[in-house]
């Protein structure tokens, strides 16, 4: 065990996840999948994916309530490929390549929403890495995912790019330097409406991130800074 804590008054516990958990991943996804409205939003690891993690390719944790698992989060060391973040962040090198880690999939199960155990497995998973070893987070995000993208800027990550990837799926790419000290000093701001592509791509290229979001009547604006 490496945390626990109460939702309301049941106890929780967080493991380090192993091959055995497979079986309660799979059932844990189906179930939160099917209580989605929009389906496409989340892509279920098949099990070959959580095997090749749980095999030393990352960190998976899970949440436990009287043995049950109720939501789980992962990190993926990936493969060196053309598809990897850390070209769409500007790294260039094997070597750096090398020290990125995705965040991957975070499930909680529909029972369970509303405790903040997104945020909670957020510190708890992050707490696992090995500096030595990795130097930058990386993940992808729809945009109009809005849970997923809340839960990325509350980690203080920022968007560094957004690029059709995964065989033409738009997406934001976040990352978060594990190491480095993040520049919270900035000489100018941009507020860009979430489904202006081509602006907030714009921006990007001129060397903006994406900092925060804000609700505006029936949008969302995404904070562009540099």
């Amino acid at each position: 065990m490496i945390a626990t804590g109460y939702l309301v008054q049941a106890v929780y516990e967080v493991h380090v996840l192993t091959e055995a958990h497979i079986p309660q991943l799979m059932k844990l996804q189906f179930e939160v999948v099917d209580a989605l409205e929009n389906k496409a939003i989340l892509q279920p690891l098949d099990v070959g994916e959580l095997g090749f993690i749980l095999r030393g390719n990352g960190v998976m944790i899970g949440v436990f309530v009287e043995g049950k698992l109720i939501a789980f989060r992962a990190l993926l060391q990936p493969e060196l490929d053309d598809e990897h973040l850390g070209y769409d962040i500007g790294l260039t090198t094997e070597a750096e390549l090398k020290k990125v880690l995705y965040q991957e999939i975070s499930n909680v199960h529909p029972d369970y929403r509303g405790f903040g155990l997104q945020r909670t497995m957020a510190d708890v998973i992050m707490q696992q890495i090995d500096l030595s070893k990795f130097t930058v987070v990386c993940a992808t995000v729809m945009p109009g995912n809005i849970a997923s993208l809340k839960d990325k800027f509350s980690q203080g990550m920022h968007v560094a790019a957004l690029k059709y990837k995964y065989g033409g799926k738009l997406r934001y790419v976040f990352m978060k330097d594990l190491v480095g000290k993040e520049n919270a000093l900035w000489q100018e701001e941009k507020f860009v409406a979430m489904d202006e592509t081509e602006e907030q791509q714009q921006l990007l290229k001129a060397g903006f991130v994406g900092r925060t979001m804000k609700k505006d009547g029936d949008s969302w604006l995404v904070q562009y800074v540099k």
